[in-house]
């Protein structure tokens, strides 16, 4: 079941747990680590109020999810984490089609993410669903890319 979850509801430490357990694999790979480890069930709730929270329960396990940010000019994606054990069941492509919806909804031609340089799987991920680079970031202190911007026109 998808849901909106929102500041203040229970369940947000198994959000978490679940953002840290699938980003945990990065920690050997990318540099400089995610900024998922900065993450507490505070600031995680502070994120969720200014984003839209998408979030795919199995009962009361959380076991996918997907932070919305409308910006400018686009609906930016962030944080996708799908569950170890919840992996290539479609559960990632079904929530960037959720937020697709969303960002038609909300007025947007375009959702936008980043993904790093390092996470080449990711990579073709993003563009067997559509999305294609823009362009190339460096994280403060680093005099190389660190991650690259990638698009994805909304289509009705």
């Amino acid at each position: 079941m998808l849901r909106r979850m929102m500041p203040g509801e229970a369940g947000w430490p198994a959000v978490l747990g679940l953002i840290l357990d699938a980003f945990a694999y990065m920690d050997d790979v990318i540099d400089p680590p995610s900024s998922a480890k900065l993450l507490t069930v505070e600031n995680l709730q502070q994120k969720a109020g200014r984003e839209h929270a998408l979030v795919l329960f199995e009962g009361e396990t959380p076991v996918a999810c997907i932070f919305c940010d409308p910006r400018r000019d686009c609906l930016y994606v962030g944080k996708l984490a799908v569950s170890q054990a919840w992996r290539g069941k479609g559960l990632g492509k079904q929530l960037i089609g959720e937020a697709a919806a969303l960002a038609r909804q909300l007025g947007y031609g375009e959702l936008e993410l980043q993904t790093r340089v390092e996470l080449t799987a990711n990579h073709r991920f993003f563009e067997a669903l559509g999305f294609i680079k823009t362009g190339e970031t460096a994280h403060a202190g680093y005099d190389r890319p660190t991650s690259i911007t990638m698009r994805k026109q909304i289509t009705d």
